[in-house]
């Protein structure tokens, strides 16, 4: 099952048909359009739809990792957040018997087969082997004998990036601080998880684009790479013309979507960009017209894997978040592990392509549950396999 087929087409039926009319509508005639791989290689198709049955584990590759086909995300660069599994290194090490505190959990991960983790912040149980704030020099070096300890290499951190603008001084020696625990840990880059502003408005961007490459150059001079991660609002369309409002605002989009504007006025050299598929396809389903300066109303269908490829080396990092169709909660998507959703990561991944320079992180904000303590490591482990299993399609 691959959810792609022609943007105008399908964003229509999707804005028209109600949610049975829509699956079926959009179901049939998409997977079989899409079991041949010449429409991916040619670039006729553009973005994921809605409505399909969800693609079962088993159908992007039975063999976890070991059959036959070109692997889509090789093994070393096959990683998760922590934010994931944020319950088991907060979890007390005194009061279960599960994984507790990131020494632990590094061994569980390793054991899955990860190679890569990102990290959210580095703070832990109280009474897991460090204590419970290893933002420090001494902590990071703590957690990088760990990594080291078990085959994993950080890959990146949701930290600290500042809200004064320009810096104050205790803010860039704080990102500064920040830099060189990247370094111990071994990180090529490091980020946030935050958008580099809320704004629709493109002045704003403008300054956003400022500061973040004056952030980006402190960042290369520590041999770091900087990036932003994206939301859904962040691929929603930039008010940057038309009639002014009443605090002289233009209300008007010229078509252009903020973060490709970021794109557009940041410095290659110095700023990149995680992207959260999961958000860039509600995104996809969220935003697709606009009223353009003219006051017309025009259609603009969001293609995630086009815009990665037009920007290639800008996307160092994804978070590989899968989703379940869902025509009734405003998103488009519901989270689930990856592999067990509808977003077509086989052909998102061979549209990508360059698997050696990607760093795809499995996420799932939901993983971690009030009843199961056990959930979230489990659900790693289905992720890591269904990840594992994907293999380009052969034609």
């Amino acid at each position: 099952m691959t959810p792609y087929s022609d943007p105008s087409r399908t964003h229509a039926a999707a804005s028209a048909a109600p949610n049975e009319e829509l699956r079926r509508s959009l179901g049939v005639n998409r997977r079989r359009f899409l079991t041949t791989c010449t429409a991916v290689a040619a670039g006729a198709v553009a973005a994921p739809v809605f409505g399909a049955a969800p693609a079962l584990a088993q159908d992007r590759g039975r063999d976890h990792g070991h059959g036959r086909g070109q692997v889509l995300v090789p093994p070393h660069k096959r990683g998760i957040i922590l934010y994931t599994v944020r319950d088991a290194t907060a979890r007390d090490p005194l009061a279960s018997d599960l994984p507790s505190g990131f020494r632990e959990v590094f061994k569980q991960l390793a054991r899955h087969g990860y190679r890569q983790v990102e990290f959210a912040g580095y703070r832990q149980h109280a009474n897991a082997p460090g204590g419970d704030n290893l933002e420090t020099v001494q902590g990071a070096r703590l957690l990088r004998s760990w990594l080291d300890d078990h085959g994993l290499r950080a890959q990146g951190n949701h930290g600290f990036i500042p809200s004064s603008w320009p810096l104050t001084t205790a803010d860039e020696d704080t990102f500064k601080k920040h830099l060189e625990i990247a370094n111990i840990l071994g990180m090529d880059h490091m980020g946030t998880g935050g958008d580099p502003t809320g704004s629709s408005y493109r002045a704003d961007w403008d300054v956003a684009a400022d500061k973040w490459n004056a952030l980006g150059e402190i960042a290369r001079r520590e041999g770091i790479k900087l990036y932003t991660h994206n939301h859904d609002s962040a691929y929603g369309f930039l008010l940057d013309g038309g009639p002014l409002d009443d605090q002289g605002r233009p209300t008007r989009s010229s078509g252009i979507r903020k973060l490709e504007y970021f794109l557009k006025v940041t410095d290659p050299r110095l700023v990149w960009l995680e992207m959260d598929v999961f958000w860039a396809h509600v995104a996809q389903y969220k935003f697709h017209t606009y009223t353009a300066h003219d006051g017309s109303t025009r259609r603009s269908v969001f293609d995630p894997a086009g815009l990665v490829t037009r920007h290639s080396k800008r996307y160092p990092l994804f978070h590989a978040k899968d989703g379940v169709v869902s025509t009734t909660n405003g998103m488009g998507w519901d989270m689930v592990p990856f592999g067990t959703g509808d977003i077509d990561y086989t052909t998102f991944f061979s549209r990508v392509g360059q698997p050696n320079y990607r760093n795809p992180m499995v996420e799932d904000d939901n993983s971690p549950s009030a009843t199961d303590p056990a959930q979230s490591l489990r659900e790693a482990k289905i992720s890591y396999d269904n990840m594992a299993a994907l293999r380009k399609r052969r034609c």
